[in-house]
């Protein structure tokens, strides 16, 4: 069973940052300085569980353009069984139902067709972060063909 909660604390902040460093710093050779900025204090954190084990991340904020998902990182040995997509999900329901405000993202090139699953199209040019391709993604409602 895979569930998803928000970070209350900072035993579980903790693991958070581990999946992003086992993820990010490990496996993508991102910074520790890149990986981790300013915005960690004030940003919403959420793990993703499989049968009450921490194996996803996600955080959510606010900025002048809208509400910003990002760091999503699930540990290579879950991924391919619905984690991600649980975070999507769920971070996208906190935002319709809590905060009515533009969502977008910047996604790695390899996962834009992921995020469009979602709803998300890409804007913009590709551009580096970190070193990897980017480009940046805005939340269009699913609307039901009729």
């Amino acid at each position: 069973m895979i569930y998803v909660k928000e970070i209350e604390s900072s035993e579980f902040l903790d693991i958070a940052f581990s999946i992003r460093r086992k993820v990010f710093i490990l496996e993508q050779n991102v910074s520790d300085e890149e990986e981790y900025d300013e915005f960690e204090s004030t940003a919403r954190h959420f793990l993703a569980f499989v049968d009450n084990e921490a194996v996803g991340t996600a955080r959510m904020r606010i900025t002048q353009k809208g509400i910003k998902l990002e760091r999503f990182s699930v540990l290579k040995e879950f991924r391919g069984v619905q984690v991600g997509t649980n975070l999507v999900k769920n971070l996208l329901t906190k935002c319709k139902n809590e905060i009515q405000s533009p969502v977008y993202l910047y996604a790695q090139i390899a996962a834009q067709k992921f995020y469009e699953k979602f709803g998300f199209r890409a804007r913009g040019e590709i551009f580096l972060d970190a070193g990897i391709e980017h480009i940046e993604m805005q939340y269009q409602e699913k609307r039901s063909q009729e």
